[in-house]
């Protein structure tokens, strides 16, 4: 099986500030699952700027960039051309403040762009490692006001 490395990068957008603060999650693919906005990172293109665009494409929101959060690294099996390709993935995960925008005006690959209660969003997220991206860039997030 052939091997490929693929490199995204995303967001975790807040808005509002303590017990009233809310992330933006997206629900992609067949099963509907939750997820952070983000996307593959495009020849030439910084990962903070596809991280921008994909908060921006596939939530709908502007946003200003705060700092980075983490990268996380994982394996997965695609069919790729009805071949089986495995992918080494690597993620920036970037912390976004929300400046302007409508969840509504999302792009047609996401289900439902959704503004969730920070409490709430990393019980709602399908991967754990989003789930420690969210919680971290709260924290981050906490600390720089």
């Amino acid at each position: 099986m052939r091997t490929e490395a693929q490199v995204s990068a995303g967001g975790v957008v807040v808005r509002g500030e303590g017990s009233a603060a809310e992330v933006v999650l997206v629900s992609v693919g067949p099963q509907h699952r939750w997820q952070l906005p983000k996307g593959l990172v495009e020849p030439g293109e910084p990962p903070e700027q596809t991280a921008a665009r994909e908060v921006r494409e596939e939530a709908g929101v502007d946003a200003d960039l705060v700092a980075p959060i983490d990268v996380i690294e994982y394996w997965y099996v695609a069919t790729h051309s009805r071949e089986r390709v495995r992918y080494h993935k690597r993620v920036h995960f970037f912390l976004f403040r929300y400046r302007s925008g409508d969840v509504a005006d999302h792009d047609h690959e996401v289900h439902e762009a959704r503004w969730v209660p920070a409490a709430d969003a990393p019980e709602m997220l399908a991967f754990a490692n989003e789930r420690r991206v969210v919680e971290r860039g709260l924290a981050m997030g906490s600390e720089s006001r």
